[in-house]
């Protein structure tokens, strides 16, 4: 009898199986010679074996044998998430595959036209021949090897740093796990550096989680938003031309992809009209709930003025829309006249009526601006007017990832609490960070100058952000070519350049873009002296491309 009182009977417990040594039948049974012992009990059964009898197998349909049964796969293309067989990259799609096959065979010593490959088509400055911030870099090797921390060659400011940030974590190691929102002191130091930046507006650590990226902290709010079935399924409003990581995530989470359109004529300017007009038509077919926003954009390089960001929030506080603000080129503003407003700073700056009400939950990260460290996996998110329950289910939910990586918290930390004057690092650091910001200016000017002296091609001013993404002329001969291919004529044209050029572009229609046009995104990020030889082979490629196909 058991401790509640109840009485039970032992099953009868039969004697272990005996398993014999491997026989003429295992091999009969389709096994390699080399199997184990007792490999056929595995093969025949899935562990059950009666005494004295057969092999207990499983039934199976007519005309199918237990080993083919076996043989098939249990995950196949037919089987797996269907919305996953949705989801599509194009900043690492089918171009980039086969930029780097052809990397392999210049290795390989297959002749080209060409001796290296240029990946223009990705924000990786690094890669791309940007330097690091010394005072950033000097930190984090502290911080990874504390006993550097005593070497003179480390100035005092970076000492103090990696120490403060050792502290706050797990046996002072940034090989601990931390909490899963992120360190307390980064978040600390993340929240003043969003008060100085809106010019005092209060942010509170508690409403700041530090992310893997921002793109971790946008597919969690979009997790967090999705719901619903058929008609009342969650839309998300996106722009177009949009940055893949959003359409690619609303596929995986199988909600509703709502496409308002930039004006191209406006320098991809956002036109509230479009908004009204994108949200009406959603409304027939779904529940659009949010509206993203990336400024400055990607891939389209404007930074959006003061009034746009205004109506946007009237917009969204009308409509009852969760605003998600992708903030991470907030640094890279290289246009005379454009600034950078944060959604935060101007939704409270419009007033209780507005800042008491509008859900606002804006990104920022350690990749791109003049810090360029994509390998990190460093960002944040800020949440604000969120209901306490769903805060709640947001912090159960990154809870699960346990926490993100800790050295790009560290990192983060470094972003937003910098040297500062009268520091030791400060001069060093003012005149990288100005060097390389003034570098990306220039280079942006150059692109746009560039490539507008090109017959076919028409490029936007880029006002911000690290890519051009000028509109490009085809021939009808050549879309009608592409068309038999299976192809986007924009593809089909990035895909010659590449075969011809050895520069990789990005297709405007991995982006989107409105029918009928056709554009490609370039990075402004190579070096001032080959983004020169870059476009002019784009010049020459697409002067031989047009006479082709003419």
């Amino acid at each position: 009898a058991c401790k509640c009182g109840r009485s039970f009977t032992s099953p009868r417990l039969l004697p272990p199986t005996r398993i014999s040594p491997r026989t003429r039948s295992d091999v009969d049974e389709g096994l390699q010679p080399d199997a184990p012992p007792g490999a056929m009990l595995a093969r025949r059964t899935v562990g059950l074996v009666s005494r004295g009898g057969p092999p207990l197998t499983p039934r199976s349909p007519p005309g199918r044998s237990v080993q083919r049964m076996m043989a098939e796969k249990v995950l196949t293309v037919d089987t797996m998430n269907s919305c996953v067989k949705k989801v599509e990259y194009a900043v690492r799609g089918p171009i980039v595959l086969r930029a780097v096959q052809i990397e392999k065979e210049l290795k390989e010593g297959v002749q080209k036209p060409f001796s290296e490959v240029i990946k223009a088509n990705i924000g990786d400055a690094h890669a791309m021949g940007q330097q690091p911030i010394t005072f950033f870099r000097q930190v984090l090797a502290m911080c990874s090897y504390p006993e550097l921390l005593d070497d003179d060659r480390f100035p005092e400011d970076a000492k103090g740093r990696a120490r403060r940030i050792l502290q706050g974590c797990g046996g002072q190691s940034i090989g601990a796990y931390s909490a899963s929102q992120g360190i307390e002191c980064v978040r600390q130091d993340v929240a003043r550096y969003v008060e100085r930046r809106d010019g005092g507006v209060p942010s509170d650590p508690d409403n700041i989680y530090l992310t893997t990226g921002a793109s971790d902290g946008i597919v969690t709010m979009l997790k967090l938003l999705v719901a619903g079935e058929g008609r009342s399924r969650t839309g998300v409003m996106i722009s177009i031309p949009q940055y893949p990581l959003y359409s690619a995530a609303l596929a995986e989470l199988g909600a509703v992809q709502v496409n308002y359109f930039l004006n191209e004529e406006r320098c991809w300017s956002l036109d509230v009209s479009e908004l009204r007009r994108a949200l009406a038509d959603a409304r027939r077919h779904c529940n659009p709930r949010a509206l993203c926003i990336i400024n400055p954009g990607n891939p389209t390089g404007q930074v959006q003025s003061r009034q746009c960001i205004e109506d946007v929030i009237r917009f969204a506080a009308k409509e009852r829309l969760f605003l998600m603000a992708d903030e991470v080129y907030q640094d890279n503003v290289y246009a005379e006249g454009c600034e950078f407003h944060s959604f935060k700073k101007v939704l409270f700056e419009m007033g209780p009526e507005f800042s008491s009400t509008v859900e606002l939950a804006s990104f920022h990260s350690t990749s791109k601006c003049y810090m360029g460290e994509c390998g990190f996996r460093g960002g944040y998110m800020e949440v604000v007017n969120m209901d306490p329950e769903v805060k709640a289910q947001l912090t159960k939910l990154v809870s699960v990832r346990l926490c993100p990586p800790v050295p790009g918290q560290a990192l983060m930390d470094l972003v937003v609490n910098p040297p500062q004057p009268g520091e030791p690092s400060y001069s060093t650091f003012i005149r990288e960070r100005k060097a390389t910001l003034s570098s990306l200016a220039e280079r942006a000017r150059l692109t746009e100058q560039i490539l507008n002296t090109v017959p076919g091609i028409a490029c936007n001013p880029v006002q911000g952000a690290m890519y051009s993404f000028p509109r490009v002329t085809l021939p009808a001969r050549a879309i009608r070519e592409a068309e038999e291919r299976g192809q986007a004529p924009d593809m089909f044209y990035c895909m010659k350049l590449l075969e011809e050029t050895g520069i990789c572009l990005v297709p405007g229609s991995g982006f989107g873009q409105r029918d009928g046009t056709f554009h490609f995104r370039m990075t402004i990020l190579p070096p001032t002296d080959k983004l020169k030889i870059l476009l002019s082979k784009v010049k020459d490629f697409h002067q031989r491309f047009i006479q082709q196909y003419s």
